[in-house]
């Protein structure tokens, strides 16, 4: 009987194992959308998470220059010990060892300005942090994009290049067998074998671009290097339907980089101000209390007259005179303004610039689409009458490869202009600083 469980107990493990492990071959691959690509791409880039923790030392910054309105708290405690007892005449004037406690409050009240220019400082490289972070967002997005539809384009060409070794190799066979039985020239074999290596040669190129591009998506995402890559496909394509001045007009009002620089312009002018604090007295309130004792607990003793006190003292100064330095520094600080005046002016031009570009090469890859596809049909017809005309010898072998390279060509022109479309048209949409899952 335990002989029997033994078996039955082997038996079921066994069945159990074979079946996790089929499971295991025959579960798919991940298949990656354009919407997981960017979620993964967004969720993983170590860019973004940089700019998140600059956002929170920004905020940090913020909350610190806050506090500097507030009042300050300090205590001070002190021992002092003399080899002699004080003396005045014949008279003992204080203790031989003495005990002090202080409390001190500090609360600013005019700083020439100075705090609340500081904070203003903060609170704007807060923003800009922010703003920062958002940018870095859409330039993931667009990477994401670009990276999914190179790694597509990069596959697409790699099954033609696939196809026409195929196609090249069976001319090779029909040449040979024509060859062999006297019907063709030793020429026209010749001419395929030379095809056929020319196409096996792309097709090793292709199968290269291939991995770089599945590197590159593993790298963007986080994942291995070498992780084989699935993606769905995107063959529709919506046409981008506006003209230049809208993707102007939109840039000029969405683009984080000219919000930024409006924020870093602010950032200068409250730079100069904080500069000129110099200019003012500087006003702060005190006040301390104090117990002296000759014991630890600071409670009085023998010779302490004053065992405990307090006071306000109300204190301004002012550096009336430092050679022109503050004059300097205020120089100095309307200069950055006028660069970062400029700086806006210069970004602007660029972001034009970036713009043009990427709708003319949207535009391009467009009018590509559907002059190329119109040709694929008539590629493959060309091809196909040529094979035809080839088996009944009354077309050459060049005929017939010259119709192989013009069809492979006109699908690899097709599918290079569908992905440089989409490409060009999530650049379009970067450089109007708009955020498109799609």
């Amino acid at each position: 009987m335990k002989i029997y469980i033994l078996y039955l107990s082997i038996f079921i493990f066994i069945h159990f194992l074979v079946f996790s492990i089929s499971y295991a071959v025959e579960e798919p691959a991940e298949t990656f959308t354009l919407k997981h690509a960017i979620e993964m791409a967004l969720k993983a880039n170590i860019a973004l998470k940089i700019s998140k923790e600059e956002a929170n030392a920004a905020l940090a910054a913020e909350k610190k220059q806050k506090t500097n309105f507030l009042p300050t708290f300090n205590a001070t405690y002190q021992y002092e010990y003399i080899d002699e007892e004080p003396t005045m005449g014949a008279f003992v004037a204080g203790p031989q060892k003495e005990y002090t406690l202080i409390s001190k409050v500090t609360q600013p009240i005019f700083k020439g300005f100075s705090l609340l220019n500081q904070y203003k400082i903060a609170k704007l490289g807060l923003d800009a942090a922010k703003i920062n972070e958002k940018l870095k967002r859409l330039e993931i997005i667009f990477e994401a994009k670009k990276m999914f539809f190179s790694l597509l384009k990069a596959q697409k060409l790699l099954i033609i290049s696939q196809d026409t070794v195929t196609q090249i190799t069976a001319q090779k066979e029909v040449a040979k067998n024509f060859y062999e039985v006297g019907m063709t020239p030793l020429n026209d074999l010749l001419q395929a074998k030379v095809e056929l290596a020319n196409s096996k040669q792309e097709l090793i190129s292709a199968q290269n671009n291939v991995e770089i591009a599945e590197s590159n998506f593993n790298i963007l995402i986080r994942r291995p290097i070498n992780e084989s890559v699935k993606l769905e496909d995107v063959l529709n394509y919506t046409p981008f339907g506006h003209d230049i001045d809208f993707c102007l007009k939109m840039a000029k009002e969405n683009r984080l980089e000219l919000k930024i620089a409006d924020l870093e312009i602010e950032i200068a002018e409250k730079e100069v101000k904080l500069a000129q604090k110099d200019y003012y007295p500087s006003i702060n309130l005190e006040g301390s209390y104090f117990k002296r004792g000759t014991e630890w607990d600071v409670d009085g003793g023998d010779y302490i007259y004053d065992p405990e006190g307090w006071g306000i003292t109300a204190v301004a100064s002012w550096d009336f005179w430092e050679w022109g330095r503050s004059n300097y520094e205020v120089k100095e600080k309307k200069s950055s303004l006028s660069q970062a005046q400029y700086q806006k002016i210069a970004i602007l031009d660029n972001i034009r610039i970036e713009v043009k570009q990427a709708y003319l090469n949207t535009l391009e890859s467009e009018k590509n689409i559907s002059t190329v596809k119109e040709a694929i049909e008539q590629a493959k017809e060309n091809f196909r009458i040529n094979k035809e005309r080839y088996k009944e010898q009354i077309a050459t072998s060049t005929d017939v490869l010259d119709a192989q390279t013009l069809l492979s060509r006109t699908t690899t022109n097709y599918y290079k202009a569908l992905y440089d479309f989409k490409i060009a048209k999530a650049s379009l949409y970067k450089a109007m600083g708009q955020e498109v899952m799609e």
